[in-house]
């Protein structure tokens, strides 16, 4: 799980001025009804909230080769050969606990082909695959279909060919653009010239040189728009309409069409300027109050996402497919702020701890926090878990002398355990002392973001039957303190 773009931070878009809005003629602003446009624009800026956030991250990996984001041109695989540290600042609420592989897929002229090497039986890994949208809409890998070698065909939504040989299954993305993760489980640092060794092994290829033939047509090039945090909080419908062109309601986005309808009322059309001169002073009010109100909205529904378990927010159903989120846009903008690119929950469960067992949200600038997993109730995985220390204002990885941002189950022969059997993580600033840094989990001089990350959950992590334990916090002068292993 990892959200994009302080560029589009609450308080920006808070703050946001109005952009550009066009009609399709100067009477138009007259055939809009009292408050039309309010509810309208509130509609329109929840639904494009994710899309545009993904955009943000399309433009810095795949686009502008100027970013130090920068990964690969579309249709090129690229691998991180490391994890996630603080100076990853391209997205928020990174995952440090597998090395990504990126691709970026331009499906308008041919289909992607993408495969792994057969990987050991002992080392997760997983792709996914995201639409425009944020919709996953496939996976392939550990959970999945295994670890021997194999290949998937992604194709878009115009193709209408036949799977060749080789090919074990095929993906249809609803849009024309996609976007593909894959992670790969790292055991620990001497372990990474072994993901290194994997990676290698990653190929994604167009469709006619998987094939040895010769490249169809090449698709029109794309002029794409610039995107930074001011432009992005300034005239997110800008970003909208021209995203809506590789977003068509056709197949299974037709169900949209009624609700483009509406949208196209206040201007938001595929490709289109958005220009505000054809509203009266009056609508463009409404205009600026509808997106303040779908930004309230958001931030509200984050907080009725899945069930709240011992102070850890536990959400089974804040990532998936078109399906699962039938026309609930605001959950799908929900989690794109918690944590845009989410796994389904079947294939990585997110507990993101919303309050100590005291009630309140983790300071630690103010406590120190002791994490207790009774013996025997750790978080059940058929993969492994890992708990991630973030930074609460910027959602970003917290440097630290010791460079650790989260403590996982593959530390386990490292980590000190109580005489109990209990298994005691120490979330604080500071360090607790050279006997307890095993168990330690640096955080932030001030408020902490901390997820739970449980990779190919049991059932009972689904179900609620296993219970996250509550976070304890503990008085600055007096650290919460393990006993030695034993």
């Amino acid at each position: 799980m990892f959200a994009s773009m302080k560029a589009l931070a609450p308080a920006a878009i808070a703050a946001m001025a109005v952009g550009t809005l066009g009609l399709e003629s100067a009477t138009a602003k007259d055939r809009l009804a009292a408050g039309e446009v309010k509810v309208i624009a509130e509609e329109a800026f929840v639904y494009g909230f994710p899309m545009v956030m993904s955009y943000a991250i399309y433009y810095e990996s795949f686009v502008d080769t100027k970013s130090s984001q920068y990964k690969a041109p579309f249709n090129q695989l690229y691998n991180t050969a490391r994890v996630y540290t603080p100076a990853d600042t391209a997205v928020v609420t990174p995952n440090s606990d597998t090395p990504y592989s990126f691709i970026g897929m331009d499906l308008r002229a041919e289909p992607v082909v993408i495969c792994n090497p057969e990987i050991e039986k002992s080392r997760y890994f997983s792709l996914q695959l995201i639409d425009m949208y944020t919709f996953n809409y496939g996976y392939m890998g550990t959970r999945t279909s295994g670890n021997a070698a194999q290949c998937a065909l992604i194709a878009g939504p115009r193709w209408k060919g036949k799977a060749p040989d080789g090919i074990a299954k095929v993906f249809r993305s609803e849009t024309a653009f996609s976007l593909g993760l894959i992670r790969t489980q790292l055991f620990n640092g001497a372990d990474l010239d072994n993901v290194k060794k994997i990676q290698a092994g990653y190929r994604a290829v167009p469709l006619s040189k998987f094939l040895g033939r010769a490249a169809p047509a090449a698709a029109p090039a794309v002029q794409w728009p610039m995107i930074d945090k001011e432009l992005a909080a300034k005239d997110p419908f800008t970003y909208l309409n021209f995203l809506l062109t590789f977003t068509p309601a056709t197949g299974p986005a037709a169900v949209e069409a009624p609700m483009r309808a509406r949208f196209a009322k206040i201007g938001i059309l595929p490709g289109k300027p958005f220009n505000v001169r054809a509203l009266s002073a009056a609508q463009k009010e409404e205009l600026e109050a509808g997106v303040k109100s779908g930004l309230e909205k958001i931030k509200a529904t984050i907080d009725t996402l899945g069930r709240v378990e011992n102070g850890w927010r536990v959400a089974t159903s804040a990532f998936g497919d078109r399906a699962m989120y039938g026309a609930d846009y605001a959950r799908r903008a929900a989690a794109a702020m918690a944590g845009i690119y989410g796994n389904d929950a079947s294939e990585a469960l997110y507990p993101m701890l919303a309050a100590d067992s005291e009630g309140k949200k983790p300071d630690t600038g103010v406590a120190n926090y002791a994490l207790t997993f009774p013996a025997g109730s750790l978080p059940p995985t058929k993969a492994f878990w890992s708990v991630t220390m973030y930074d609460g204002k910027t959602q970003l990885l917290i440097d630290n002398p010791i460079n650790r941002y989260l403590i996982n189950s593959p530390m386990l022969p490292d980590l000190k355990k109580n005489p109990d059997g209990s298994l005691t993580l120490l979330l604080q600033k500071e360090s607790p002392g050279p006997d307890k840094t095993s168990n330690w989990l640096p955080a932030p001089n001030g408020p902490a973001y901390i997820v739970m990350r449980i990779y190919w959950p049991e059932p009972t992590a689904l179900n609620g039957a296993w219970k996250p334990p509550v976070v304890q916090p503990v008085k600055l002068e007096s650290s919460a303190n393990p006993a030695k292993s034993e």
